[in-house]
């Protein structure tokens, strides 16, 4: 089965809930690609590999495109969000919920920015989700365990795999180069720096570009009255085109202090030191997205920058963005469920 654009166009036209979810649902990516995208080429800006605004333009690039090829490929971060929850049999409820949640995750992200709380909209988008299908269930049964765990291993893995991943390659290219001339191999990795940032760029545009074309596809679902199995359903090219534009656009609007705080301020980079942490990332999520497990980009990339900065010289790196991470982990999830729950309520109550 795949869901032709003329039923979305139709629900769009027609059902002004849905319209609201659709519009919600672009803004938000458009903000990821401005907020997070940037993180996938930071390193490659902070070693002086690329100027930010080409930078910028091609991590735009290697969004759209990834998302695109990556979901012919695979589509399996899309079907965990999907299959995450539960919002039960009635449509039109199921379909406000849906848009509880995603003002929830506006409104989270906007208090959090004010209050100077760390946040990541993967895990915003995840508890928002949560929050509001417990809701509507009237309790935990509303959560499909088998598929939410994948977000702690997602957790684990861009913690743990970034960061040792981060220091294995750093003490790797250093023991191979440590005879070579200085000045040739930054010269190198400057160069290869390019690359995997450009990878990096590619597959946040398919790891977080799967989130949310799932969240089309969970709105187009409940507005068309089609059930909540997305069996034998092919993800259609028009949505990947859709997502992939918003996402490029959003990221060729970002600006450069994201990467001034990730590459710069967390810890100074060398060239090599910047590819060892961005080929760090991109192993990471290729994993991740091969393996249906939602992580955040910015997390992964973090952690892979602290992993080389602690193998150079643990008293060089910056642990406090170490206790940022932890505390978006600790507040973004009941933080962000808690108001999916209560704007549920609020709507349905209203609606």
């Amino acid at each position: 089965m795949e869901v032709e654009w003329t039923l979305f166009l139709s629900e769009l036209f027609t059902n002004p809930v849905f319209l609201v979810v659709a519009l919600l649902n672009i803004g938000v990516i458009i903000v990821n690609g401005a907020t997070d995208a940037p993180n996938a080429i930071a390193t490659v800006v902070s070693t002086r590999g690329m100027k930010p605004k080409a930078a910028i333009l091609m991590a735009a690039a290697c969004n759209f495109i990834g998302l695109l090829l990556i979901s012919l490929v695979s589509t399996a971060v899309a079907d965990t969000i999907f299959r995450m929850v539960d919002f039960g049999d009635n449509p039109q409820q199921a379909l406000t919920s849906l848009m509880a949640a995603m003002v929830a995750i506006i409104v989270w992200g906007a208090v959090a920015w004010y209050f100077g709380i760390p946040t990541s909209q993967s895990h915003s988008l995840i508890a928002g989700l949560t929050g509001a299908a417990i809701a509507i269930q009237g309790g935990f049964d509303a959560i499909n365990w088998a598929e939410w765990v994948k977000v702690i291993y997602g957790i684990l893995l861009s913690t743990l795999m970034g960061f040792g991943l981060g220091w294995l390659n750093f003490k790797a290219i250093g023991r191979m180069c440590r005879n070579m001339d200085r000045l040739k191999t930054t010269k190198f990795f400057r160069g290869a720096q390019v690359f995997t940032g450009a990878g990096v760029a590619f597959m946040h545009g398919a790891q977080d570009g799967q989130k949310f074309m799932s969240i089309f596809l969970l709105g187009i679902f409940m507005a068309a009255g089609l059930g909540m199995s997305i069996d034998n359903v092919l993800l259609p090219v028009w949505l990947m085109l859709l997502c992939a534009l918003s996402m490029g656009i959003g990221t060729a609007v970002g600006g450069e202090r994201i990467i001034k705080s990730v590459g710069v301020d967390m810890v100074k980079l060398e060239p090599f030191q910047g590819f060892a942490a961005s080929l760090s990332t991109l192993v990471s999520l290729v994993v991740a997205t091969f393996g249906g497990l939602p992580v955040s980009t910015t997390h992964t990339n973090t952690t892979a920058i602290m992993g080389v900065g602690a193998a150079h010289n643990p008293k060089a790196v910056k642990w406090s963005i170490a206790i940022d991470m932890v505390k978006t982990w600790i507040l973004t999830f009941p933080g962000c469920g808690l108001l999916g729950f209560v704007m549920a309520h609020l709507f349905l109550l209203v609606m």
